[in-house]
């Protein structure tokens, strides 16, 4: 049998897609890009659009082929269990755990054709330990831990994704050397609350970024994501002295207002947040720091926008993601008075993303004439494109050079989004 895998989302969800079609594949079906007689959807909620789209493409695997086994997983059907059930022609409806037996659920399917739901209470999960192996020879994730307790007032993701649980420290050395192993150049941590790995362990993150870059072969470390308040000192030391972790970091910021921060239940204020980041540029000085920025969050006046603009400025960012406020039904912000008019949202998404561009290009500039490492991931149209450690997305003419090894350049030139690489003849 066919099957396809349809993945909204985060890199958690892009990873567990992966996880499925490894196991889907390991057990004898196959992957296909054509008309397939599984289709999984893999959905998100973290927006109204994610909403949306989930249902989009479940209806969309319908159309395509309506004898199909139609699966429904992730953090839509985790929530919203609801709003699927009446969808006729969905097989099988799966939350947030049990991802990894997806191949039992589709035996179990198959002998009498009976649809099945399975949505777990993940106040009671443990992590689910999943190991992959089918990446690109250049970077791999690892999943190593699930869950949030932040309950920050516009999220929806601690009621899809349950409580805190962390990957014991032995299962994630061992993902992390077959990985190396098997030639991947560069490990990234992800979860939904990274930063937060080992708080349900006798074990922290400090301890495990440690052990990890002691792994014999591992070129290069990457967090997908932390939150500033968790980049404490002892993270910070690992930071400041191994060459292993890459000069980036993903810390989302979300508003620069303190007002509109309280209102958010995040854990920082600005200063709080602008003095960590100095922090780390004296330990880091030329560190890509990148962000998430929230627009348009219930009662942000025109003012504490350009509070915000301020803060993104003074810290000077190397690329924002921008988001318009969803309202999530069941969070607090959902109910919160003076919800910003849509088209408003708009106008202050346009605007951060053009400041966006602009600190990306500044940041780019400041390595011109500069040599610096970098893998190239793909062949495209005569050129290697692929990135450095500090995430800077590389142009290089194609002479032959093989892909996923590390080629010395010097950056000649920036044409946004590239920057232009000369490769840097090591024998003179």
């Amino acid at each position: 049998m066919k099957f396809y895998i349809y993945t909204l989302g985060c890199k958690v969800n892009t990873y567990e897609s992966n996880v499925m079609s490894d196991l889907l594949i390991n057990a004898g079906f196959i992957k296909t890009n054509d008309i397939a007689d599984i289709y999984i959807i893999n959905t998100c909620s973290v927006t109204n659009t994610a909403d949306n789209k989930s249902l989009k493409l479940i209806r969309q695997a319908i159309r395509k082929n309506n004898k199909a086994i139609i699966v429904v997983t992730g953090c839509l059907s985790q929530t919203q269990v609801e709003r699927i059930l009446p969808i006729a022609g969905v097989s099988i409806i799966l939350g947030n755990k049990n991802k990894s037996k997806i191949v039992d659920y589709i035996n179990d399917y198959l002998k009498d054709k009976k649809r099945i739901v399975d949505i777990y209470d993940l106040s009671k999960a443990d992590f689910e330990c999943m190991q992959l192996n089918n990446f690109d020879q250049t970077r791999a994730f690892v999943k190593i831990e699930d869950g949030c307790e932040n309950f920050c007032s516009y999220c929806i993701i601690p009621y899809t994704r349950g409580r805190v649980r962390s990957k014991l420290k032995e299962d994630v050395i061992k993902e992390v050397s077959a990985l190396i192993k098997s030639g991947h150049r560069e490990i990234v941590l992800t979860g939904i609350h990274t930063g937060n790995y080992g708080y349900d362990l006798d074990y922290d993150f400090a301890s495990l970024l440690k052990d990890l870059i002691k792994i014999e072969g591992l070129e290069r470390l990457r967090i997908s994501s932390i939150e500033i308040t968790e980049l404490k000192d002892n993270v910070l030391e690992v930071i400041k002295n191994s060459n292993v972790l890459v000069d980036h970091l993903h810390i989302p910021l979300q508003s620069g207002s303190d007002y509109i921060l309280k209102k958010m239940n995040r854990k920082y204020d600005v200063d709080y947040f602008v003095d960590k980041i100095n922090k780390i540029r004296k330990i880091r000085p030329n560190i890509s720091i990148t962000t998430d920025v929230i627009v348009g969050f219930p009662n942000e006046t025109d003012e504490m926008f350009n509070e915000t603009i301020m803060t993104i400025k003074k810290i000077k960012f190397s690329k924002l993601h921008v988001f318009p406020y969803s309202r999530r039904k069941g969070t607090e912000a959902d109910l919160m008075s003076n919800q910003v008019n849509e088209e408003v949202k708009k106008q202050r998404v346009q605007e951060l993303l053009k400041l966006s561009k602009k600190l990306e290009i500044d940041y780019m500039n400041k390595f011109i004439d500069q040599e610096i490492t970098f893998i190239p991931e793909v062949k495209k149209d005569g050129y290697l494109i692929g990135h450095t450690g500090n995430y800077l997305l590389i142009k290089l003419k194609d002479n032959n050079y093989k892909l996923h090894e590390n080629l010395l350049i010097k950056i000649v030139n920036v044409e946004y989004p590239y920057c232009i690489g000369q490769i840097v003849d090591t024998n003179n």
